[in-house]
């Protein structure tokens, strides 16, 4: 059995509590983004030491490691989104097929040492642009391409949301 793709819309945790991992933007302040992020790849480099990263729970879920290479690929998406909607308010970008990258990057073969540096460094660059963001910044807008519209706080929120829940996905507290 093949990963079944995901399409659930999962813009909802911008508006109410993540019943699995138990993220509450409700409760989530931007502003600790950058740090969050920090800790975030703290956790993820533990992951990446399992001796069994590389294995998938069930033939139909992700390993470890699959999910550690999805965080690190969000992390450099929205950081380029992150930089468009600051430069350009309205900023368009595609909606992202993250199970068409998990195949054609080959996720599965990818060598978890090489994942924890790439993902930190993607989570601190991340960082330094919620660092940077400011003021009035944070009401700016970008669209997706699937009709979503976010502004730079709730990209923000919807962004962090991810390498929660997926901490929560491989059996790991997030921090």
């Amino acid at each position: 059995m093949t990963i079944i793709p995901d399409d659930k819309d999962w813009t909802w945790v911008i508006e109410r509590p993540c019943r699995d991992c138990g993220f509450d933007a409700a409760q989530f302040d931007v502003a600790t983004v950058p740090r969050l992020i920090g800790e975030l790849n703290g956790a993820w480099r533990e992951v990446l030491r399992r001796p069994d990263v590389a294995v998938r729970p069930s033939p139909d879920k992700w390993s470890p490691l699959e999910y550690a290479c999805h965080v690190r690929d969000v992390f450099r998406l929205f950081d380029t989104r992150l930089r468009s909607m600051i430069v350009e308010d309205g900023a368009r970008f595609e909606n992202w097929d993250q199970d068409v990258t998990a195949v054609e990057a080959r996720y599965d073969l990818q060598e978890p040492g090489s994942v924890a540096r790439e993902l930190s460094q993607a989570g601190e660059v991340l960082a330094v642009g919620f660092e940077r963001v400011s003021g009035q910044q944070w009401l700016r807008r970008g669209h997706r391409s699937d009709g979503n519209s976010f502004t730079v706080a709730s990209l923000a929120v919807y962004m962090i949301h991810d390498p929660i829940h997926h901490l929560w996905d491989v059996g790991a507290a997030a921090p």
